[in-house]
């Protein structure tokens, strides 16, 4: 069954009602077996692709992961990147910020991050943060030392995806490409996972009462990421809802959506000139003694 990422892509200026996107979609897969030959089929594919950036030199990628916790985004950065030369590549997770990084405006700590043009980089949260859990916990805000004259106006949050919009303008415009992912889990298959943390000693390390008390914030944070999705999805940094209640299903869309976003830069290796291939055909004759 061949995979179709408009079905997932949040097109420019649609609302965004969560609850009517799936969690869980028919697997495009048959078996683990099947599973396997596609996503490696992918990772290869990708780690070509990925080899054409760095020598084209003239874009970059920034992939973003949003996701309620146990959603598995560090499984999808693991399985899904695992084709990638490292050295081309690199993954930043956001957690709380530092008092340097208070002390700057909401995007100064993830800008320094961004890839450079030739490599694709990782977001495991972003930016996007700032308009997420500071709207579901708007105490947050206060740390960060707005003015107040600012931090009181009823429009704050539309301009804080207005300074967003601006930036992913910017960035398009010299190259990066940026994918964005929700990965749509279900408050029950949350629960499972949160379960399975539990029961499974090597992964007590990821659980604690904190995860617990996030859940009773549920509806806020799917309205948060509903208002976040349709104000921030553009036709040239769109918003891709993957459904993740199924794991492995949810890394064949993404590698998919990535793999057909790098084929679209239409790249190409670098010719050589003349001069040059005379050049390497004297080096050639001098190994050849």
């Amino acid at each position: 069954m061949k995979i179709d990422p408009k079905e997932y892509r949040v097109s420019e200026g649609t609302k965004v009602k969560l609850k009517k996107w799936p969690t869980k979609v028919k697997p495009y897969y048959i078996s683990k077996h099947h599973y396997q030959e596609i996503l490696e089929g992918h990772v290869e594919e990708m780690g070509n692709l990925q080899s054409m950036l760095y020598a084209y030199d003239r874009y970059s990628v920034l992939l973003i992961f949003q996701a309620m916790d146990a959603a598995g985004k560090d499984g999808m950065i693991k399985h899904v990147m695992s084709g990638i030369n490292p050295q081309g590549c690199e993954v930043f997770s956001f957690k709380q910020p530092s008092t340097e990084e208070l002390g700057h405006d909401f995007l100064w700590r993830t800008n320094r991050c961004l890839p450079e043009r030739g490599r694709i980089g990782i977001f495991n949260r972003s930016y996007y943060e700032e308009v997420l859990i500071a709207r579901v916990h708007p105490e947050i805000l206060h740390a960060q030392k707005i003015p107040a004259e600012f931090l009181d106006k009823k429009d704050f949050w539309d301009r804080r995806f207005r300074s967003i919009l601006d930036m992913e303008n910017h960035l398009h415009h010299n190259g990066t490409r940026i994918i964005k992912f929700f990965l749509h889990l279900s408050k029950e298959e949350q629960r499972k996972r949160f379960l399975a943390r539990i029961d499974t000693p090597e992964k007590n390390w990821k659980f604690s009462q904190a995860d617990v008390q996030e859940r009773k914030y549920w509806k806020d944070y799917m309205k948060a990421y509903g208002s976040c999705l349709e104000a921030t999805s553009t036709d040239h940094s769109p918003w891709y809802i993957v459904p993740a209640d199924d794991k492995a299903n949810a890394r064949i869309i993404v590698s998919r959506v990535i793999l057909e976003t790098l084929k679209d830069l239409n790249m190409s290796y670098p010719e050589t000139s003349k001069a040059h291939r005379r050049e390497l055909q004297l080096i050639g004759k001098q190994l050849e003694k």
